[in-house]
């Protein structure tokens, strides 16, 4: 027992130091070199080092007692504004991913729908595109040209560049996590929100793993974002700090991409590999390939809504 919580004690230490104390400790760092250089001296490394230097405890007794008082200090505010980041990583998330921008105030509800509206209309031509080009290769196949039809591959990814399906969110990432449920919905008549804390109880280990681990990556990144913001508050006083904040946006916007790509798509697969696994746990007849009708009882029977199985099932045929 004693060894388990020593490993539990290390574990939480690690996380602490990674995800709150070296990112803080790297944007009190910047923050330091704002107070000190300002515009006029912007990239003055003497004057900086010069006054890291007076920041350091005289020589004498009791020299490491400061010092180590001093690092203490500096981890903890380094740790209080992590904190603060990981707290607009989640506002950056519920704005980045848009899954209730229909209740968001006025002006932001104004502008999400006008980007809805304007993704919409880039699908549709990008959608219009593929269709033509997919209507050539048809006809040169059956002409018998050579080279036979046209590669499809680029059109395809104009559309789904724009949205995997039809867009309902202001980003891409939004409507990638929505086409999800778009498509388990359309496929196998089944709710997603419903039914994915049922299926998460009889996940074996490996898929939880998985899972878990591809949405750390992605709580990273939109921390990430915070930490872009964050900087980029410090270019009032430093102007080298804009660099900074823009490499990090970067880096965070690339990441969520990749992130929510692979997070959707472990969702979905997970989905189709267990819910018959699902449904029998729940004494819902599954045979054969999983179908709608299979989909629609496990969400009946998760929403409570049992009593319209049997009416169905008593139907004349």
């Amino acid at each position: 027992m004693g060894s388990l919580m020593t490993e539990l004690g290390k574990r939480l230490a690690e996380q602490w130091m990674s995800l709150l104390v070296l990112p803080g400790a790297l944007f009190l760092s910047a923050a330091f070199a704002a107070r000190t250089l300002a515009h006029a001296h912007a990239v003055d490394l003497d004057l900086l080092v010069g006054e890291a230097q007076a920041w350091r405890p005289a020589p004498g007794a009791g020299a490491g007692a400061r010092l180590a008082v001093l690092l203490l200090v500096v981890a903890l505010l380094a740790a209080a504004v992590g904190l603060v980041a990981q707290t607009l990583g989640s506002l950056v998330e519920r704005l980045w991913f848009a899954a209730d921008w229909d209740s968001w105030p006025r002006p932001l509800h104004a502008l999400a729908r006008w980007q809805v509206a304007r993704r919409r209309q880039r699908r549709a031509v990008a959608l219009t595109a593929y269709e033509r080009e997919r209507r050539l290769s048809g006809e040169l196949l059956a002409s018998g040209a050579p080279g036979g039809g046209t590669d499809l591959g680029p059109a395809r990814l104009a559309v789904t560049r724009v949205s995997p399906e039809e867009p309902h969110r202001p980003t891409w990432s939004g409507d990638r996590m929505h086409a999800v449920t778009l498509r388990l919905a359309r496929d196998l008549d089944l709710d997603l929100a419903t039914v994915w804390p049922a299926l998460w109880q009889l996940l074996p280990d490996a898929p939880r793993q998985q899972i878990e681990t591809a949405r750390g990556t992605l709580d990273r990144a939109t921390t990430l974002v915070a930490w872009a913001f964050l900087y980029a508050a410090l270019t009032a006083w430093w102007w080298p700090a804009l660099l900074l904040a823009v490499a990090t946006y970067i880096t965070a916007w690339l990441r969520i991409r990749s992130g929510v790509d692979a997070y959707a798509a472990l969702i979905e697969a997970t989905v189709h590999v267990y819910v018959a696994e699902l449904a029998e746990h729940l004494r819902v007849p599954a045979q054969g390939v999983v179908g709608k009708r299979t989909g629609w009882e496990v969400t009946c029977v998760l929403q409570g809504k049992r009593h319209l199985i049997d009416l169905t099932a008593h139907e004349p045929q």
